[in-house]
């Protein structure tokens, strides 16, 4: 009897190693109570439902025009900081790639009260009071530098301050930190422009509309690499008051903060986030400081 009882604890031994093996990885382990998949509250059940803006540009998205309606990038390719970061999170709640649906959102629809039809949204948004009224934000992925970019060979590309950059015309998106970052640190003489893209805002630049555009550094790489031929990275801001951070955006009182949060802080802790942030911004920091 007692190697018959011993047999059987074997077998269902091996039953819960194979079910362990077939729900998870120990990078991703299953999530208890609350943070269970199968607890979680979601758009579309069993799946997560992800946004962001359309064209998604590197180094934030990558893979190329490989899906409709994609632009620029891909973001089911699993390519570009944002789109890693997103899947580390769904992995480690415990969702493989396949059940990972993206919906294009344009960036101002993201924090505007209201339902959403969408689980959490990314697209270099950062956190601030006036829009943690309106959705949630969950926890850094990422702490952002505002950086200016000109042309090469034109005045604004020799100032070495803010104070030296008041007297030219700058612009950024509608509704950024990049824009709001013009209007109450750098305060140029003139009114700044605002762009419904930021599309829109390198086309100005190139037009020589506008004689720079601020954006968060790690995009200024890429717009002086691949946008703008003559572009220039004239200098990055330092920072004012609170660091400034992006978080993903949520649905006011989504209870799935909590455990993207709790995703987040691990992907910290062990690591992966740095490791992500080496692969797919490796170039950022090496802009001279505006002071």
């Amino acid at each position: 009897m007692r190697s018959a009882a011993l047999f059987g604890l074997a077998l269902v031994s091996l039953a819960l190693v194979l079910a362990a093996t077939a729900t998870g990885s120990p990078s991703a382990p299953a999530q208890a109570g609350a943070c269970a998949k199968a607890n979680l509250d979601l758009v579309q059940d069993g799946k997560l439902t992800l946004a962001t803006d359309n064209p998604a540009f590197p180094p934030w998205w990558g893979g190329g025009e490989t899906r409709k309606p994609w632009k620029v990038s891909n973001p089911y390719s699993g390519q570009g900081y944002e789109s890693a970061v997103a899947y580390a999170v769904a992995r480690r709640l415990g969702f493989s790639k396949r059940q990972v649906e993206w919906r294009a959102v344009p960036f101002a629809q993201s924090y505007r009260p209201g339902s959403k039809n969408f689980d959490w949204y990314m697209a270099q948004v950062s956190y601030a009071p006036e829009r943690d009224r309106a959705v949630d934000f969950s926890n850094a992925y990422y702490y952002v530098n505002q950086a200016l970019v000109g042309r090469r060979g034109t005045p604004i590309a020799g100032a070495r301050s803010i104070r030296a950059l008041r007297g030219y015309r700058l612009g950024a998106q509608l509704g950024t930190t990049s824009y709001q970052y013009i209007v109450n640190h750098v305060k140029p003489s003139s009114r700044p422009l605002a762009y419904d893209t930021n599309d829109l805002a390198v086309q100005a630049l190139k037009n020589g509309q506008i004689d720079g555009i601020v954006v968060d550094l790690p995009t200024a790489f890429y717009v002086t690499a691949v946008q703008v031929e003559d572009g220039v990275i004239v200098g990055q801001f330092p920072n004012r008051g609170s660091r400034e951070r992006f978080g993903m955006v949520f649905e006011t009182g989504s209870t799935l903060k909590r455990c993207v949060n709790r995703a987040l802080n691990r992907l910290w802790s062990n690591g992966t986030i740095k490791g992500l942030q080496n692969r797919w911004l490796a170039r950022v920091g090496g802009a001279p400081v505006l002071r």
